[in-house]
């Protein structure tokens, strides 16, 4: 029979070929009718279910659910949709969506209800999904170490991450659109809307640096960065940015840029130390080649010393022994005292050329020159703030009586003239029987 010539066999091929579950119920709740779909949401065969009570499709802490149901179909009125669970013949769950509504008969009278039931399983997965992935977008975009942001295809900024309000103190209404020069230096805020304004108009990627102003109050400086996400088509859609702390770095980077400029210096002053070296050395000597390597070799410790400190200032006694350590077994013939006191780069510099000229003059001819020989280093800082005194000395006993020289050479002139010179000191040398004796007192700020 063509269904189109009878409405009601129409309304029954409608009913039954429904993607959703279309129930008829007693007011008592028996079922009196049942179609395919219920069939395939339910589990439940038509020949099985109907006469049963619909209570045997609800969960039994969802038993409630029927009751008002059913208080409001007997009153005329119709069941708003609602999402809730529902059981199957096998006894799992199924998420629907649905509506009750009254069925009437001739007289106006409520004698049935008509249920819709719609499976929500497929939607509820793709909202639970939905829910899972921005959770864990928020998880990664609040988490990250850089502040980020999204803008639409305009520039206008309408989403930050929680780094950025902990860092700025700020909130979205604040913020949002260019909200955000607020937070942006005075000196830099115009450059840096001038160049983002003319990507935005361009598309291409956005790099910067400049300060933003923390909740405290302080400024910090940020490596800035933004990309523009484009659709299949390449139609812009939106900005997503981010702003990098760089402080730190930024600060390295010039520490290191004072490092090498002081490098730099320090090596033309090696160098120009070296050739005075050279020159002065004297070349008629057999021992010239092993005098000047000696001497490069004191040198070379003493940088050691002052590159591992970082050129900050370095400990007397740290100096002394980088210059101590080449003399060998002789090393065990000298003791050094004294408190701490701590040398700039350029007081280190003078004296340790000085000691390693006595120690080499001492293994030579003096007290090292023997085993039972001693040599004896002491120093000593006295008074208060400027008007503090440095002492230090050397002192041999136990070896070949002293001999004064007849000129005065170039070890002379590094023992002597060099830290008297540099450090504005006084320098005494004496040559008694019992041994060389140096001693060299300064003020304090020339060392320190």
């Amino acid at each position: 029979m063509d269904p189109g010539a009878d409405p009601a066999a129409l309304l029954a091929a409608i009913v039954e070929s429904s993607d959703d579950a279309i129930v008829g119920k007693a007011l008592d709740g028996r079922i009196l009718s049942w179609n395919a779909a219920a069939e395939r949401i339910f589990g439940w065969p038509a020949d099985e279910i109907i006469g049963r009570n619909v209570r045997t499709l609800i969960p039994q802490d969802r038993l409630d659910e029927e009751d008002a149901i059913i208080a409001r179909i007997s009153r005329g009125e119709r069941m708003p949709s609602f999402e809730t669970l529902r059981q199957r013949k096998d006894g799992s769950l199924v998420s629907v969506a649905v509506t009750v509504s009254p069925v009437r008969d001739a007289e106006g009278r409520v004698v049935a209800a008509s249920k819709i039931a719609r499976d929500m399983s497929e939607s509820i997965s793709i909202k639970d999904q939905l829910a899972l992935s921005e959770a864990r977008f928020r998880l990664l975009a609040d988490n990250m170490s850089q502040l980020a942001w999204i803008a639409d295809s305009d520039g206008w900024i309408f989403w930050y991450n929680k780094r950025w309000f902990d860092y700025t103190g700020t909130t979205l209404e604040q913020m949002e659109g260019w909200g955000w020069k607020a937070v942006h230096h005075p000196d830099h805020v115009d450059a840096v809307v001038e160049k983002i304004s003319s990507h935005f108009e361009s598309g291409e990627d956005w790099e910067d640096t400049f300060p933003l102003r923390g909740a405290d109050g302080e400024w910090r400086w940020f490596l800035s960065r933004a990309k523009p996400i484009r659709d299949e088509n390449g139609a812009l859609l939106y900005w997503f940015g981010t702003n990098t702390d760089v402080t730190e770095m930024r600060d390295a980077e010039e520490q290191i840029e004072l490092l090498l400029q002081e490098v730099n210096h320090r090596s033309k002053n090696m160098l120009a130390v070296v050739q005075s070296l050279a020159r002065r050395s004297d070349i008629d000597n057999s021992d010239f080649i092993d005098r000047l390597e000696q001497r490069i070799r004191g040198l070379a410790a003493n940088q050691d010393v002052l590159v591992r400190r970082a050129w900050s200032r370095i400990p007397v006694r740290e100096m002394v022994e980088a210059q101590l350590r080449s003399l060998g077994e002789a090393r065990a013939q000298i003791t050094s005292a004294g408190p701490e006191v701590k040398l700039s780069p350029g007081a280190a510099e003078a004296l340790a050329m000085a000691f390693h000229e006595m120690g080499t003059n001492a293994v030579k001819y003096g007290a090292l020159s023997v085993p039972e020989g001693r040599v004896a280093i002491g120093w000593s800082l006295e008074g208060d703030g400027r008007d503090a005194r440095f002492r230090i000395a050397w002192t041999e006993e136990g070896g070949p009586p002293a001999i004064e020289p007849q000129r005065k050479g170039f070890g002379t002139r590094i023992i002597v003239d060099v830290p008297r010179v540099k450090l504005d000191a006084e320098i005494v040398t004496e040559y008694p029987p019992e041994g060389f004796r140096w001693a060299l007192e300064c003020a304090a700020p020339s060392i320190l």
